[in-house]
C-alpha cells in the first residue's frame, strides 16, 4: 500500500521564488498587460473576424468573467481601428419636402461642425444683411412704387365714375359706408323729401341713373381685390428677387465651402429656394420680434433669436461629431437600451403638448460606432427590452433606424417623426458566457446568420516561462495602477502559486486577471496596515484566509454540526457497508468540500439495486446512471454464470437536498461490497472517484476542496494516524493543496491515496487482499472478492430453492 500514499512533493506544486530570478516587484517594467500569449485562439478569431469585410463577420467573445475578454477585446479593436480611416460625420437636417422625415448628410470628419457652425454665422448674416435689403431706400422706392401704382390706379378709376355721375346729374360722395350716389338739379344735391316731391317721370330718370351707378361702382370694387392681389405678387416677387439677391453671395460662400459634397450642395439649394419662397415669415419673426420689444424692452439673446421658428429649419444637428478620432471609432456601451443603442426622438412640452424636431434627435451607439467597432456585452443586451431585436433589424438591413420603445407599444400617443435611416457599416463584438452564445446559436436562425465568428477565452493558461513572465508583468502592472506596496519575491511566488490553485491543475495557471488583481489589492493593503514597506509572503497567505474567512460561514455551520454529532460522521473504527464519500458545495466563487455518509443494505432479491435518492426524486440522472454502473459491475465480476440475487439499497444518509453527480460512485461501489461480504470498512478514510464498468477509478472535479473537508473535520476531531483521502490517480495532476495539509502529511498526521481501480480501494479500505479471479476457478481463496462472489451465489442457491418450493407448492394445489 505504500506504493498508494502520494509523497507531499505531490500535493502541491511550489513555486521557489529565486527561480524568478528578482528580489522584488520594483525591479519589473510595469506596462499594461492583456492577454495576448495565452489566447491565441480567441486573439486569430477577433482578427479574423474584423478584417474580413463581409456581411454576417460579427463577432462574440465568449469565456468566464474576469479573464481579460474586454481589455483583450478594446485591445485588438483598437489596433485593428487605427488602420481604418475616419468615417466622418454624421449629421441630421430639415426635410423640406416631408418635415416629419428628417434627412441625414455625410460629411467629413470635422466637416459637421463647421457646416453648423457656418449655418449659424449664415443666418445671422442672411438676418442682418435682409434686414438692411428691405429697409434700404432702394426697396422702398420700388415697394412704394407698386403701392403708388395701386392708388393711382384707383384714383383714375374713381375720377372715371366721377365723370359718368356728372353726366347723369348725380353727385359721387365718399362716405365712412363707401361711394354713394347723390341726385343734383341746377348744381344743387337733392335731399330725400326733394327728391320724392319729384315728378315721377322725372324722379324715375333718376333711379335709372342710380342703378346704373352702382352697377358700375360695382363692378369698380370687384376690380380692387384683383388690383391688390396683383400689387401682392408684384412686392412678393420683389421681395423674393432682394432676397435671393441678398442670399446667393452668402450661400455661394458656403457652396465653395463644401463644393465636393453633393449633399451638402443638394441641401444649400434647398435652402436658398425654401428662404426666397417664403420670406414673409421672416417679416412675421420681425414684428413679433419688435412686438415683444415694445411689450419688454430687453434684447434678445442671441440664442433666442437663432432658435427662432423660422430660422430653426436651417440649422444643422450634428448627430455624430468624428473630429476628435484619427482613425476608425471603438465603442463599447455598458448599457445597451433601445435609445442608447439606435438613438431615440426626444420630445418637449410646450402649451402643454409633446412637440419634437429634427434637433432633438439623438444618437445611439450604432451612430458613434458606425465605420468602426461597437462592443456590447450580450446578457445587458437581453435584459433591455427590444434592443437585441433592434440590433438584428439593423445588421440585416445594412441601416440605422430610430425607434421608440413607447411609440411602439403605444404608450404615447404624439406627432413624432420618422428620420431618414442611416447607412450601417460596423463589426459588433457581443461579450457573452458560453450558455448564451449556445442558447441563441440553437433556438435564435437569425443569430449565427449575423454572428459567424467566435472567439472563445480559455480560463488558464500554460504554465510556462513565457507565462511565468507575463505574470510577473501583470502584477507589477497592478501595483503601478493601484499605487500598491512593492511584492517581494516570496509574495509574487504564492500569488502565482494561488492562481495555480483556482484552475486546481499544476501545469496550467489562471487566466482570470480580476482573481489574481484582487489578492495582489487586498495583500498590499494588510501589508500597509502594518506599516510594512513591502509585501512578504505571510501577507498573501493572510489574505488568502481572509477572503475564504469572508464567505465561509456556511461551511462552519456544516462542520459545527458534525463535531456536535447533528450530521453523523465517524473518522474512526470500522463498520459494515458505510463509508464517507465526499461532495463539493459550490456557493458563487467559493466551494468547499463536505463528507456525506454513503450506506448500503442487502438481501435475498432479483438483481435490483435500488438508488433511494432517485426513488424520491432527490437523485440526478448523472447520479442515477452512476447507481447502474454499480449493477453492471457486480453482475459482469461475481454473477457471469449465475442470475444476480440481491436486493441492495444505497443511500446519502441526511441528505435534504438533490444529489448529482458520480463522483461518490467509488464510494457507493465499496458500501455495496462491504455489505455484501460483510467485511468492515475504514471510517478513518474517506474516498471520492467514479468507476466505470470494468471497475476502473476515473478523475473527478472538486479534488482540492474535498480532501481538505476531510482534513478539517479531522483536524477538529485529532488526528490519529490512520486518517486520510482516497482520490483518482488521474486526479494527482489537480493537486494545489493547502499548505497545512501538505505540513501534516509530512508529519505522517494525514495521507493522501491516489489509485486506478476498485481493488486497490478495497484493500486499502478492509486490509484483506481482492483477490485475483482464476480462470473456471473464481477469486484466491479468503480474497475479500472471494467472499462477495460466495455470498451472491448463496443468494442464487438459495433463490433457486424458493423457487422450487414455490413451484412445487403450485403442483400439490393442483392435484387438490
Amino acid at each position: 500500500m505504500s506504493l498508494l500514499v502520494l509523497p507531499p512533493e505531490k500535493l502541491r506544486r511550489t513555486i521557489d521564488p529565486a527561480s524568478l530570478k528578482i528580489k522584488s516587484s520594483q525591479e519589473l517594467e510595469a506596462e499594461d498587460v492583456i492577454l495576448l500569449p495565452g489566447q491565441p485562439r480567441a486573439c486569430k478569431s477577433l482578427e479574423f473576424g474584423l478584417r474580413i469585410e463581409l456581411p454576417g463577420y460579427n463577432i462574440v467573445v465568449t469565456g468566464v468573467p474576469g479573464t481579460g475578454r474586454h481589455t483583450l477585446v478594446k485591445s485588438v479593436a483598437k489596433k485593428w481601428a487605427a488602420e481604418k480611416k475616419n468615417p466622418g460625420d454624421w449629421c441630421y437636417v430639415y426635410n423640406f419636402e416631408k418635415p416629419f422625415n428628417p434627412l441625414y448628410l455625410k460629411l467629413k470628419p470635422g466637416e459637421g461642425k463647421v457646416l453648423a457652425q457656418s449655418m449659424e454665422t449664415f443666418i445671422e448674416n442672411a438676418k442682418s444683411n435682409l434686414r438692411s435689403a428691405f429697409e434700404s431706400e432702394e426697396y422702398q422706392a420700388q415697394k412704394d412704387a407698386l403701392e403708388q401704382e395701386l392708388r393711382e390706379k384707383q384714383q383714375r378709376e374713381i375720377e372715371r365714375l366721377q365723370q359718368m355721375a356728372a353726366e347723369r346729374s348725380l353727385s359721387l360722395m365718399r362716405t365712412p359706408q363707401g361711394l354713394v350716389f347723390v341726385p343734383l338739379k341746377e348744381g344743387k344735391a337733392l335731399t330725400p323729401e326733394e327728391f320724392e316731391s319729384l315728378p315721377a317721370e322725372e324722379r324715375e330718370v333718376f333711379e335709372q341713373h342710380l342703378e346704373e351707378m352702382q352697377k358700375e361702382a360695382q363692378r369698380f370694387f370687384q376690380k380692387i381685390p384683383r388690383w391688390q392681389q396683383e400689387v401682392r405678387e408684384k412686392i412678393k416677387q420683389l421681395n423674393q428677387e432682394v432676397a435671393k439677391f441678398t442670399l446667393k453671395h452668402l450661400l455661394d460662400e458656403l457652396k465653395e465651402k463644401f463644393a465636393q459634397n453633393k449633399q451638402v450642395l443638394a441641401y444649400l439649394e434647398k435652402v436658398e429656394a425654401d428662404m426666397v419662397k417664403n420670406i414673409a415669415l421672416f417679416f412675421l419673426e420681425e414684428q413679433k420680434k419688435a412686438a415683444l420689444q415694445e411689450e419688454m424692452p430687453v434684447p434678445l439673446k442671441s440664442e433666442e433669436s437663432k432658435n427662432s421658428s423660422f430660422f430653426r429649419r436651417y440649422l444643422v444637428n450634428v448627430l455624430v461629431d468624428n473630429s476628435h478620432l484619427s482613425h476608425a471609432p471603438v465603442i463599447y456601451e455598458d448599457n445597451p437600451s433601445l435609445g442608447n443603442l439606435v438613438g431615440k426622438i426626444e420630445h418637449i412640452q410646450q402649451m402643454g403638448f409633446l412637440v419634437t424636431d429634427f434637433h432633438l434627435l439623438k444618437p445611439g451607439a450604432l451612430h458613434k460606432a458606425n465605420g468602426g467597432v461597437l462592443i456590447l456585452d450580450l446578457e445587458q443586451l437581453l435584459l433591455n427590452p427590444g434592443s437585441f431585436e433592434a440590433l438584428k433589424r439593423c445588421l440585416k438591413s445594412a441601416q440605422i433606424r430610430i425607434e421608440n420603445l413607447a411609440e411602439k407599444f403605444s404608450l404615447i400617443s404624439t406627432v413624432s417623426l420618422e428620420p431618414e435611416p442611416i447607412p450601417l457599416e460596423v463589426k459588433i463584438i457581443l461579450i457573452a458566457p458560453p450558455y448564451l452564445f449556445y442558447l441563441l446559436k440553437m433556438y435564435d436562425p437569425d443569430f449565427i446568420k449575423l454572428f459567424k465568428i467566435i472567439a472563445d477565452f480559455d480560463e488558464s493558461l500554460p504554465f510556462d516561462a513565457e507565462n511565468i513572465n507575463y505574470y510577473l508583468k501583470l502584477i507589477a502592472s497592478i501595483i503601478k495602477k493601484n499605487n500598491l506596496l512593492p511584492f517581494k519575491a516570496e509574495a509574487i511566488a504564492k500569488v502565482m502559486e494561488y492562481a495555480l490553485r483556482v484552475v486546481e491543475d499544476k501545469k496550467k495557471i489562471s487566466a482570470e486577471i480580476r482573481k489574481v488583481s484582487d489578492l495582489v489589492s487586498e495583500s498590499s493593503f494588510l501589508a500597509k496596515s502594518k506599516n510594512k514597506e513591502e509585501v512578504e509572503k505571510a501577507d498573501v497567505l493572510e489574505a488568502i484566509e481572509f477572503r475564504e474567512f469572508r464567505v465561509n460561514r456556511y461551511q462552519e455551520k456544516v462542520l459545527e454540526a458534525i463535531l456536535r454529532d447533528i450530521i453523523f460522521i465517524e473518522t474512526e473504527g470500522e463498520a459494515i457497508g458505510q463509508i464517507n464519500g465526499l461532495s463539493v458545495i459550490s456557493l458563487g466563487d467559493f466551494s468547499f468540500g463536505r463528507p456525506s455518509k454513503i450506506t448500503a443494505n442487502v438481501r435475498l432479491g432479483e438483481g435490483e439495486v435500488v438508488d433511494i435518492e432517485r426513488e424520491v426524486k432527490l437523485g440526478g440522472p448523472i447520479h442515477s446512471k452512476g447507481v447502474m454502473i454499480l449493477s453492471s459491475f457486480l453482475g459482469a465480476r461475481y454473477a457471469k454464470t449465475n442470475p444476480l440475487s440481491l436486493k441492495a439499497t444505497l443511500v446519502f444518509e441526511q441528505s435534504y437536498s438533490g444529489v448529482e453527480g458520480d463522483s461518490a460512485s467509488a464510494a457507493e461501489l465499496l458500501a455495496l461490497l462491504s455489505a455484501i461480504a460483510e467485511v468492515p470498512l475504514k471510517q478513518g478514510l474517506a474516498i471520492t472517484g467514479s468507476v466505470d464498468q470494468k471497475g476502473r477509478i476515473q478523475p473527478i472535479g472538486g479534488v482540492n476542496e474535498k480532501i481538505e473537508g476531510f482534513f478539517t473535520l479531522c483536524k477538529k476531531r485529532g488526528f490519529t494516524g490512520d486518517q486520510g483521502v482516497v482520490i483518482p490517480k488521474a486526479n494527482v495532476k489537480h493537486l494545489m493543496l493547502k499548505e497545512e495539509v501538505v505540513e501534516a502529511v509530512k508529519e505522517g498526521k494525514f495521507k493522501v491515496y491516489a489509485i486506478e481501480s476498485i481493488d486497490e480501494a478495497i484493500e486499502l479500505f478492509t486490509g484483506l487482499p481482492a483477490g485475483e479471479s482464476i480462470e473456471r476457478e473464481g477469486f484466491a481463496r479468503g480474497s475479500f472478492n472471494a467472499l462477495v462472489q460466495e455470498k451472491l451465489e448463496f443468494f442464487a442457491q438459495r433463490r433457486k430453492e424458493l423457487a422450487r418450493q414455490l413451484q412445487g407448492k403450485e403442483g400439490d394445489g393442483k392435484e387438490d
